[in-house]
């Protein structure tokens, strides 16, 4: 099946040196091909994604296999110019060229579609896993969310890993045609080209992300040592040690990665938030359509456009009945133009109240930069594609919803303590785990880790940076990073955690634009236009220009910081500190 409409694809003829009219030419005609062929290829991996089949993998596979080759072929024909001194955006074009493969296949058609056919094998197994007693993904989330027994959490943990141990040694192979692929761009394997794609040598991105991380630790160890402690409290020495890393089936998330859904095993005595928000939404009649409905109101209400008509007609806001799908939240644009969508299981409660407000902010990002070129179609870099709604979902306060009518009075400062551990339990307790999972991959690209040292590598770097360790043993032949859609999706995880601190660095720039002078996390912009015309012109630049630029528009400064996320918790830092005098925290 050849990619339908579109023109053959565009070849290279240079005689002698090359020269910058012929790199000018290349980039015009590939940009060109790229817009014609990405449409169809959307609307194959949207309905493969909404209605998955071995028909519809099998055609995602080819479309993806054919994707790939062209951006494989494009990227080593862009090499050809390399030693040229051109302008800043045609080089910027050619950069993006060559990094913009996730998992570059080889020029061998063979080795191409052997890649493609895994990814799409994959994916579908991800998507169709069950526990060996039939349960799916969201029903074994729901009894980590909600259930305090060990035996009955940790049968829902192990239950779910029995999805992974027959992925290993599909990813194994994965790996090795991805990194014959980046070989042939010139890197010595996938995950350095990855860390290139950040406007800086690969080797200073890594330090970039150990200084983050070094910011923002101090706050996760005070967390850590209190919840450590508060679950030692509930479930007693032989389940939760105190100098031990925490078990990661307690934590009320498949994936111990948040663990707001703990709260009320940590909660402050005496600070309650003063409403429930999924009570709320509840009682107040919402569905899953007047939650997207209630998101758009938040950016209309900064002055952008209300979503497109296709938008609701064409988007997936509930689950079917009645066919497989992706469940995986995610963001859509199909036609580099108008054509946005959001498909998501949407549920009735708080969390994803927040995972709308953070995929509409993806498909406003999508729409603001639609008249750039097609390669310059996307973020700053990954992080603030994914910061973006976040940081609106940080103006998720107490006020904000007093305005939409779902809590009748804003509690006071009291609450304040509450509402900060309650936000600390999922984005401070977040950052770790956002940093390390592609810490794994890495290691597993560069060779460090083989497939019998995947699912040890896997623990011991959950244990160095969260403190957490497996309920219970593992085998070799486990294969538990693949319990988690990004690893057999093969989505770069970087950009989470960089979105964790870009989102509190943008929400301090924003409420400084609205001249907001209290503590940041009492601050909301809803409705405030002038903070929405400042945002929208840094979503506008796209990927037009290096990252630092796009910050620097918005937030006035060049360089990411953690300083925002202390400053945001800085009341609970405190609190924690006295809570945790004579404990012994660390493990």
């Amino acid at each position: 099946m050849m990619l339908a409409g579109c023109d053959a694809n565009v070849d290279v003829n240079i005689k002698g040196e090359p020269t910058a009219e012929e790199a000018k030419a290349f980039v015009a005609a590939v940009e060109k091909d790229f817009a014609e062929k990405s449409v169809f290829a959307s609307r194959v991996f949207w309905v493969q994604a909404n209605f998955m089949t071995e028909d519809t993998n099998a055609m995602a596979a080819e479309v993806g296999a054919e994707m790939t080759a062209l951006a494989v072929k494009y990227a080593n024909d862009a090499k050809k110019f390399n030693d040229l001194t051109l302008d800043a955006e045609l080089r910027r074009k050619l950069e993006i060229l060559k990094l913009g493969i996730t998992l570059p296949a080889p020029s061998n058609e063979a080795d191409n579609k052997e890649l493609a056919t895994i990814s799409a094998k994959l994916d579908s197994m991800y998507a169709t896993g069950k526990a060996p007693d039939g349960r799916t993904l969201g029903e074994l989330s729901d009894v980590m969310a909600n259930s305090r027994d060990p035996q009955e959490l940790l049968k829902a943990w192990t239950g779910w890993r029995t999805i992974s141990p027959a992925m290993k040694d599909k990813y194994a192979r994965m790996v090795e045609i991805a990194n014959k692929g980046a070989k042939e761009l010139g890197y010595s394997d996938v995950g350095y080209m990855w860390r290139a794609g950040y406007d800086m040598p690969a080797d200073d991105f890594r330090a970039e992300a150990d200084r983050l991380w070094g910011q923002v630790k101090p706050l996760y160890d005070s967390l850590h040592c209190h919840v450590r402690a508060k679950l030692n409290d509930k479930y007693g020495d032989e389940v939760v040690p105190l100098d031990q890393p925490i078990p990661a089936h307690l934590l009320g998330n498949m994936w111990a990665q948040e663990w707001g859904n703990i709260y009320d095993v940590v909660a402050p005595e005496g600070s309650d938030i003063g409403y429930d928000l999924t009570a709320a939404l509840k009682e107040k009649g919402y569905d899953a359509k007047k939650m997207v409905k209630t998101g758009e109101q938040f950016f209309t209400s900064l002055g952008l456009d209300p979503l497109p008509d296709t938008f609701w007609t064409r988007s997936l806001i509930t689950k079917p009945r009645d066919r497989e799908v992706q469940c995986h939240a995610s963001a859509w644009d199909i036609d580099n133009k108008d054509d946005i969508r959001i498909k998501m299981c949407t549920k009735v409660n708080a969390d994803d109240f927040q995972t709308v407000h953070h995929e509409l902010g993806h498909n406003y990002y999508q729409r603001a930069y639609k008249n750039q070129s097609i390669l310059h179609q996307g973020g700053a870099n990954d992080g603030f594609h994914e910061a973006i709604g976040d940081a609106i979902a940080l103006s998720i306060t107490p006020d904000y919803l007093k305005q939409l009518g779902l809590i009748d009075t804003v509690p006071g400062p009291e609450s304040d303590l509450g509402l900060l551990m309650r936000r600390a339990m999922d984005k401070v307790a977040f950052l770790p785990f956002g940093l390390m999972v592609d810490q794994w991959r890495w290691q597993v690209f560069n060779g460090e880790l083989t497939p019998e040292t995947y699912n040890d590598g896997w623990w011991a770097l959950r244990e160095k940076y969260q403190g957490i360790r497996p309920p219970v043993d593992r085998a070799a032949d486990d294969f538990d990073p693949g319990a988690k859609y990004h690893i057999p999706g093969n989505t770069p995880y970087m950009r989470y955690f960089l979105a964790r601190v870009l989102q509190f660095q943008f929400h301090k720039a924003a409420c400084a634009e609205a001249g907001f002078d209290g503590p940041l996390h009492r601050c909301t912009i809803y409705g405030n236009e002038d903070v929405g015309k400042k945002l929208n012109a840094m979503l506008e630049m796209g990927a037009s220009k290096p990252w630092p630029d796009a910050l620097e528009a918005f937030t006035g400064t060049r360089q990411m910081d953690g300083g925002a996320v202390l400053e945001y918790f800085a009341p609970l830092k405190d609190w924690l500190d006295e809570q945790n005098k004579g404990r012994t925290c660390g493990w």
